[in-house]
C-alpha cells in the first residue's frame, strides 16, 4: 500500500501511525535541510509530542534549497509529507512508525517568495537548520564568515532574489523587522561546536554585509540556541525500501532508517515559545557545551577513528570495523586517553557507560552504516571535531598519537587508492585540494597537514608532526592493520 494520508487508516497494525488529526496542524517551525537525520530526529521528537495531543501548532514546513532537494519535494508531495521511520535494534528487532509532524514542503528555487513569506508569518516562531557542518561558511582557519561562495556572493548583490539559506532567512527577518513582528529563533542542529554561536556569526555577518543596521539588529535581537543532536542515521537503500514493504506492507519512496538510540540537548532560549520538547525526552539546558563536547569528541571523532583505518584495512561497514578487536581497542584508547581529558563534566551522564554504549551502537550490524559515509566530507568534519582535541592536548602536554594516526589515515585515504590497489571514491566538497595535497604524501610527507585551512599551525608542532609522520610511514609501508596494532601494543 502506498503511503499517503488516505492510506493511513488501512495500514497494518504492526506499523505505528499518527494518533492525531493532521488536518488540525499549523506550522510553527520552518526547517532547512529535510534529510534523513532531521526526519529521524527533530521531526520524530515533535511527532512524539503530537501523539500526546501536544504541539499541534508547531508543525514543520520543510524547505529545500539545493537542486537535489527537488527529489524530496516530489516524494513529500506524493506522500502528503508522510514518511516511515524504521528503527533497527542491535538484537535484529525492527520497528516502524509513520511520522506526520511535517505538514508541508517548499522548494525554494521554484518559489523563493513563498519560503520568505512562510518565515515572515508571525505563526513561524522557530527556523531550524541541518545544512551540514560546512554550510555556515565559517573559515576553519580564521573563524570568520567567508562571503566568497557563489550563492552567498550572488545574494549580496543589489536587487538579488534570495537563493541561499542566508539570503532567504535574512530577508524574512528583515520583513519581520519592518512589519514590527518579533524575530523567530534560529536553531542550528548541525554537528558544529557551538553551533548556535556559529549560526549567529554567519547570519549576523551576512546581514551586516547586506545592511549594517539590519546586521546589528540581527546580532542584538535574534536568538540562536545551541544544540547537541545524536542518532546514527545511514543513507536509505533500496534494500531498506524492500524490507519495509515486505515486513510492514507499506510502499514508501523515501523512508528513513536509524538506530534505536536518540539524544538531544538544547539550549532553552526561545523568546517566542517552543514545543514542550522536555516531555518527549529532550534535555533542555542552560549550557549545551558539555553535551556537545562529549558527543562530537567521542561519537563523531570515534566514527572518524574507525572510518579511514577501517576502510584501508578492508572493512566496508562500521559494525565490521568495530568487531575487529584491535580497532575496537584503538577506538577505546583514543576515547579514554585523548578525548576524555578534553571533556567537561556532563550532568547526569556516566562517561564510562556512554563510551561502552558507543561501541555497542557502532557494532549494530543491522544498521549497516557504511564507512564510505563516515569518510565523506572529511574537510568539514576533521577540522571541527578532531583538530580541537589535538590542539587542547598539545597545549596541555597530553597524548596525541591516536589522533595523529586518524589524520594520517585520512591523508592516506585521500590518495584515492586502497591497500589492494582499488580506487577509492573520495567524497568531499573540497575534493580537489584535499587529493592534491594527499598526492604529495610520499615526496613531501608534511604536505597534507600543512594545509592551514584545515589544520592551522599544527604542522609547526614538532611532537605532533613526529607522531603523524610515524603513522603515515607505517600506513604506506605496512598498512592500516599494522598501524593500529603498533599503537595498541605501544599503549
Amino acid at each position: 500500500m502506498k503511503l499517503s494520508e488516505e492510506s493511513l487508516p488501512h495500514l497494518r497494525t504492526s506499523l505505528s501511525r499518527p494518533l492525531y488529526d493532521r488536518s488540525r496542524l499549523t506550522t510553527g517551525i520552518v526547517h532547512f535541510g529535510v534529510g534523513g537525520f532531521h526526519r529521524a530526529h527533530q521531526a520524530m521528537y515533535l511527532d512524539r509530542l503530537m501523539n500526546e495531543g501536544k504541539a499541534l501548532d508547531w508543525a514543520i514546513c520543510g524547505v529545500g534549497v539545493l537542486p537535489q532537494d527537488a527529489v524530496m519535494k516530489t516524494v513529500m508531495d506524493s506522500q502528503d509529507c508522510l514518511y516511515t521511520l524504521m528503527l533497527k535494534h542491535p538484537d535484529g528487532v525492527r520497528e516502524a512508525r509513520v511520522i506526520g509532524s511535517i505538514a508541508e514542503y517548499l522548494f525554494a528555487p521554484d518559489d523563493p517568495e513563498a519560503v520568505i513569506e512562510k518565515m515572515a508569518d508571525p505563526a513561524t516562531r522557530i527556523v531550524s537548520l541541518t545544512i551540514t557542518e560546512g554550510g555556515y561558511n565559517i573559515s576553519d582557519t580564521t573563524g570568520e564568515f567567508d562571503p566568497a561562495s557563489a550563492d552567498v556572493a550572488a545574494d549580496l548583490q543589489d536587487g538579488a532574489v534570495p537563493s541561499s539559506v542566508f539570503g532567504l532567512v535574512t530577508e524574512a527577518l528583515s520583513r519581520r523587522r519592518n512589519r514590527g513582528v518579533a524575530p523567530f529563533a534560529v536553531m542550528s542542529c548541525d554537528n558544529v561546536p557551538g553551533n548556535g554561536e556559529v549560526a549567529r556569526k554567519a547570519f549576523g555577518e551576512f546581514s551586516r554585509l547586506l545592511d549594517p543596521e539590519l546586521g546589528q539588529w540581527v546580532q542584538e535581537s535574534v536568538s540562536f540556541p545551541s544544540s547537541m543532536v545524536d542518532r546514527i542515521t545511514p543513507g536509505t537503500t533500496d534494500a531498506d525500501r524492500a524490507q519495509l514493504l515486505e515486513e510492514f506492507g507499506v510502499e514508501d519512496a523515501w523512508p528513513v532508517v536509524a538506530e534505536d538510540f536518540a539524544q538531544w540537548a538544547l539550549e532553552d532560549v526561545f523568546p517566542l515559545g517552543r514545543p514542550a520538547w522536555e516531555d518527549a525526552g529532550v534535555s533542555m539546558t542552560a549550557d549545551v557545551e558539555p553535551f556537545e563536547r562529549m558527543k562530537l569528541r567521542l561519537l563523531n571523532c570515534g566514527h572518524q577513528a574507525l572510518a579511514y583505518l577501517g576502510y584501508l584495512a578492508g572493512y566496508r561497514y562500521a559494525h565490521e570495523a568495530v568487531q575487529d578487536p584491535e580497532l575496537a581497542q584503538f577506538l577505546l584508547d583514543y576515547m579514554d586517553r585523548e578525548a576524555t581529558p578534553t571533556l567537561l563534566p556532563v550532568p547526569g551522564v556516566d562517561l564510562g557507560a556512554y563510551k561502552l554504549r558507543l561501541l555497542q551502537r557502532f557494532g549494530n550490524e543491522y544498521v549497516r552504516d557504511t564507512l564510505a559515509r563516515l569518510c565523506a566530507e572529511s574537510s568539514d568534519r576533521i577540522p571541527k571535531w578532531l583538530v580541537p582535541v589535538v590542539r587542547e592536548n598539545v597545549a596541555a602536554g597530553g597524548e596525541t598519537s591516536r589522533s595523529a594516526a586518524i589524520i594520517a589515515a585520512w591523508a592516506r585515504y585521500a590518495e584515492g587508492v586502497d591497500e589492494a590497489g582499488e580506487p577509492i571514491r573520495v567524497v568531499d566538497n573540497r575534493r580537489a585540494e584535499v587529493m592534491a595535497a594527499a598526492a604529495r604524501n610520499r615526496e613531501d610527507p608534511v604536505a597534507f597537514i600543512s594545509q592551514q585551512q584545515f589544520f592551522a599551525d599544527l604542522a609547526e608542532d614538532k611532537g605532533f608532526v613526529r607522531e603523524y609522520l610515524s603513522a603515515l610511514g607505517t600506513l604506506h609501508h605496512s598498512g592500516a592493520r599494522a598501524t593500529v596494532a603498533g599503537l595498541v601494543d605501544g599503549a
